[in-house]
Parts: C-alpha cells; sequence; structure tokens
C-alpha cells in the first residue's frame, strides 16, 4: 500500500506548516531515516525525516506551499504497488479513498509522541562554545546576536540532497566573511559538523601556494529607511508566537520580582583551576554551567518551582526530575531545546550536552522531544553586559530567573573595601503559585550553593 507523508506537528502551537523545499525529486528512492525535505513552523524551519523506506511516488504540497498538521503532503510506494500507480490514484482525486497508511516521516522537530516530559527547566544562557560570560558574539538569550543579525545563506550542496554539508551557521557566517570554501574545511563538531573554531583555524592555514586566504568584502549591515519615508516589516510565524504568548503571560499571569546579588568569586576561580584540568579534553566551562548546575540542584529542594500551574483544573504539577532547555538565538526569534536529566550531570556533560543541542538546534537539526516540556526558565544575558533585568513567565510555567552579567564590584567585607566578581539575579513568580517567602528561600539556596561550591556535594 502506499504511504502517506503528513504535515508533521512540531510545537505546541503549531496548526500548519509551509514545506520549504524537497531534498528528493518524485520516483527517488528515500531510506529509513534519510532527511527528504524542509518544513517551515511557527518556531523554525526544521528537516522532515524519513522512518520508512520507499520510493518518492508523488509530491502533493510543493514548495512555498502551506498544509495544515496532519495534512498529506506527498505519498510514498512502499509495496507492491509502482510509482505511477501511485500517481494516478492521488491524480484521479482518489486519493481520501486509498488505503494508503501513514508515513512515520516527521519533522527533525516534531514530537514522536504526545506525553509530557516529566520535568524540564529552561534557561537561556550563552553559546556553549562561549568562555566567558561577555563575549556577544556567541551568546544566545532574549537579545539578538550578531549571527542573528543578517540572513544565513544557504548550505552549498551538489543538488542530489546526499551530501549536505553539516555547519553552524555561526560558522557559515564566518565562512563568508572570510571568503572560505566550507568543502575544504573537516569538522570537528557533533557527528562532524563544521563549527565556529574550524572556520577559524582553516582562515589561520596558507591556500594555495602559501597564500593566505581571501577575505570577502565586509557584511553589510541592515539597509537605514531612508529619510521621511516610513518601512513595514511583517512579523514572522515565529515573532507571531513569541508576542502572542508573551502578551496572554502579561495579561494574565500576576507577576512579582525579587532581586539578590551573589558573589561567584569562588566559582570564577574553580572554573579557571578546572578548566586547565580539561585543556587536553578541549573543553572550557562557562560560568553560565555552574549557574545551570546550581539551578537544578536548588530547583531539587523548592520543588514548587519546578512546577506548572493549569488554572482551568485550578491544579500544580511539581516534578521530580529537572530537564533543561536552552533558547537558542536565530534570526527570527528563539527555539528553547531541552536537556534531560540536566540534575544529573556533572559540569563536563552539561558543557557538552550544551555544546550538540545548540549546533543543532542553529543547524535546525532537532527533535519533537527536544523542543516541548519548560517548567522553569533561566534567561541570561549576561554576554551583552546587561547588570540585571526582570523576565517574563512562560506559561504553564511558574518561575522564570534573569541573569545578569557577573563583574568586579566594590564589596565591604569586615572593615575593608575589597573587589569580588559579583552577578545580579531576579526571579519572576507566578503568585498564584509562589509566595514571596517561598520565593526567597528558593534565591537563598541558590546564593549558597554558587557561594559555597562544596555545598552541592552535601
Amino acid at each position: 500500500m502506499p504511504t502517506e507523508i503528513t504535515m508533521p506537528q512540531q510545537s505546541d502551537t503549531m496548526t500548519e506548516g509551509t514545506v520549504v523545499k524537497w531534498l528528493k525529486k518524485e520516483g527517488d528512492k528515500i531510506r529509513a531515516g534519510e532527511i527528504i525535505a524542509e518544513i517551515e513552523t511557527d518556531k523554525a524551519t526544521m528537516e522532515m525525516e524519513a522512518f520508512d523506506a520507499g520510493t518518492l511516488a508523488v509530491i502533493i504540497a510543493g514548495p512555498g506551499q502551506k498544509a495544515p498538521v496532519g495534512a498529506p503532503i506527498a505519498a510514498m510506494a512502499t509495496g507492491k504497488e509502482t510509482v505511477d500507480e501511485v500517481k494516478k490514484k492521488y491524480a484521479s482525486g482518489t486519493s481520501a479513498a486509498a488505503p494508503a497508511t501513514t508515513q512515520k516521516a516527521q519533522s527533525a522537530g516534531a514530537p514522536q509522541a504526545a506525553s509530557t516530559p516529566k520535568s524540564s527547566t529552561a534557561i537561556i544562557m550563552e553559546s556553549p562554545n562561549t568562555a566567558e560570560l561577555k563575549e556577544p558574539d556567541e551568546s544566545i538569550g532574549h537579545g539578538a546576536t550578531r549571527e542573528a543579525a543578517h540572513a544565513v545563506p544557504p548550505i552549498p550542496t551538489s543538488g542530489n540532497g546526499n551530501d549536505r554539508l553539516k555547519v553552524s551557521p555561526l560558522a557559515k557566517r564566518i565562512a563568508q566573511d572570510k571568503g572560505i570554501d566550507l568543502h575544504q574545511i573537516r569538522g570537528t563538531g557533533p557527528a562532524g559538523r563544521i563549527v565556529q573554531q574550524d572556520v577559524l583555524n582553516a582562515s589561520q592555514k596558507p591556500t594555495g601556494a602559501g597564500a593566505p586566504a581571501t577575505l570577502s568584502p565586509p557584511v553589510q549591515l541592515t539597509a537605514r529607511v531612508p529619510t521621511g519615508q516610513t518601512e513595514k516589516v511583517q512579523l514572522t510565524k515565529m515573532r507571531v508566537a513569541i508576542a502572542t504568548a508573551l502578551q496572554r503571560s502579561k495579561q494574565n499571569v500576576p507577576h512579582f520580582y525579587e532581586t539578590m546579588d551573589i558573589d561567584v568569586e569562588e566559582i570564577s576561580q574553580l572554573r579557571e583551576r578546572l578548566n586547565k584540568r580539561l585543556e587536553k579534553e578541549k573543553i572550557r566551562l562557562s560560568l553560565g554551567d555552574f549557574v545551570t548546575q546550581a539551578v537544578a540542584a536548588a530547583l531539587k529542594r523548592h520543588p514548587i518551582l519546578n512546577a506548572t500551574f493549569d488554572p482551568a483544573k485550578n491544579e500544580i504539577t511539581r516534578y521530580g526530575d529537572v530537564n533543561l532547555g536552552i533558547a537558542v538565538a536565530l534570526p527570527d526569534g528563539l527555539i528553547v531545546p531541552v536537556i534531560k536529566g540536566v540534575d544529573q550531570m556533572g559540569l563536563k556533560e552539561i558543557r557538552q550536552r550544551s555544546v550538540d543541542i545548540v549546533e543543532r538546534a542553529r543547524a535546525q537539526k532537532l527533535k519533537g522531544e527536544e523542543m516541548k516540556g519548560a517548567t522553569f526558565t533561566v534567561s541570561n544575558l549576561g554576554a551583552f553586559g546587561v547588570r540585571e533585568f526582570m523576565a517574563i513567565i512562560n506559561p504553564p510555567e511558574v518561575g522564570i530567573l534573569a541573569v545578569g552579567g557577573a563583574e568586579k564590584r566594590a564589596v565591604v567585607q569586615g572593615d575593608q573595601i575589597v573587589p569580588r566578581t559579583i552577578m545580579t539575579v531576579t526571579l519572576s513568580a507566578d503568585h498564584r503559585v509562589v509566595d514571596g517567602a517561598t520565593a526567597a528561600d528558593f534565591l537563598r539556596t541558590l546564593k549558597g550553593l554558587l557561594e559555597e561550591p562544596a555545598t552541592q556535594l552535601l
């Protein structure tokens, strides 16, 4: 029987998707696990993977065409039927009555099941490739990165869809700026993906007969609107989804805010010592990794904040496990992939998992289960030099932690004024679920874990 490929549901808010392009043409053989198309949703453009093998018989929704979630967008010949027989069925308009089975092909960001993860913590933090908090080129958070300020050029391909380069958007941008051929670079990232450092290393190597790589003209900034004129820009699907969710949150959730300064001098010194030990493994911890670990530990001790709230049922759901979401900045907004079981990971694993998931998020190669279920958010804008701010809660979560930059400040210790590295955090909480003293207790626990790192061993 022919197998229908349907429009996958990639997020809870997605009702329809747009076919960006097909990587296979009618008559091509398809292997299980092969990427066959790119789909634009309300969140991002993601790849669609085939979970069954067969022959692509007919494309129902071509590039640029929209289709509701669950609607057929193509059909494969997987049994004894021929490609021509399948084409005739759909050409005659009898596809609805045809005994077609549903293809298990889904977007790499489409959910495999409708079940809710046990627990999740979303954290907006600096890029895993960032060594320090104040390196905005690699940061990710509510603000836009330099990489996000420009449209990323398409990945070079051979045209048959079978040898597409695996490369992060930032690496593509740098390669374009420096005029470097990505096909000449060996990737060292996850699954051989070309990452920023690979391109930077290549830019330092001579090309041809010892000649330096030729630099392309600098990237052009976004054109200014001429004086006396106006320009209207249509919101993208992602921007609309973000605007709708945050407006609803501010209108319906009674926010309150509590701010606390945390001395991270000891953590900063510990980080430097650990990074020296990890040099041979080419792993460099960031301060954000320590914040992630401490937030997970604090949530285990204060499960009322690792929770979701359903106002229709007047029901709070608390979770025993902590899963971590990392918001990744894209040209049109943010997506939040999830690292599961972060409360069971050490710092090195937190760093490695973060690097992997951020690279795949930017390359739009996430799976559905990696994009859903956040129950607590940490928004880190320290890389932009932001000292403190108040973030908006993402329902049904009941809290969000805003993390500012770590900086040297004059602090009174005893009778002396000494320089210490201080970081300011602000907790936004839903007053329907969390009270002021409860929120303060959570912040006090977090402060203790970061100021005395050894307490996490207790």
